[in-house]
């Protein structure tokens, strides 16, 4: 259930705001694609439990999650920039569409969501659907925009992971 919602949550919401058919109702290769990634996360983790340390696997997952938001943080805003949105609508549904699901995922296992850690995560995706969008606005080709965009988000998070950069605390 965590890796479905984590998953297609965010999707979901961009879609429903978007006014758009939610992408996974009539095709749910992504729900079948979520419980199988889930299901072999899973195993990997009892296998990894007998070969390495949990720390280790649980980088390898912050890794994979740093991927996976440079991406959808991409998809989010091109989807958002195909249904017309408004550019900066289009970037903060880029930045809702690689970080909600996760957020989700977080209070349903009962964690505090990493966006409310001070960790650069947000604000990585936001880098990442800006680049994407603006590059788009100014003529670059889809495919070399959304590379640069990738690139900008998982660069930032991947900094912040490696030198545990973090935003300011509010009192």
């Amino acid at each position: 259930m965590l890796a479905t919602v984590t998953g297609i949550g965010s999707g979901t919401l961009r879609d429903v705001l978007l006014g758009a058919p939610v992408f996974w109702i009539k095709n749910p290769s992504d729900v079948v694609v979520c419980i199988s990634v889930g299901v072999a996360t899973c195993a990997l983790g009892m296998l990894w439990q007998g070969f390495f340390s949990r720390l280790t696997l649980k980088h390898v997952l912050l890794w994979a999650d740093a991927i996976g938001l440079a991406i959808f943080c991409i998809i989010g805003a091109g989807k958002a920039m195909q249904a017309g949105a408004h550019p900066f609508t289009a970037i903060v549904l880029g930045t809702l569409t690689a970080s909600f699901g996760g957020i989700i995922r977080d209070i349903l296992a009962g964690d505090v969501p990493l966006v409310l850690h001070r960790e650069i995560y947000v604000t990585a995706a936001f880098t990442g659907a800006a680049s994407f969008t603006v590059l788009v606005l100014l003529g670059l080709p889809p495919l070399a925009a959304s590379a640069i965009g990738i690139a900008c988000g998982f660069v930032l998070r991947a900094l912040a992971i490696l030198r545990n950069w973090s935003l300011p605390a509010f009192r």
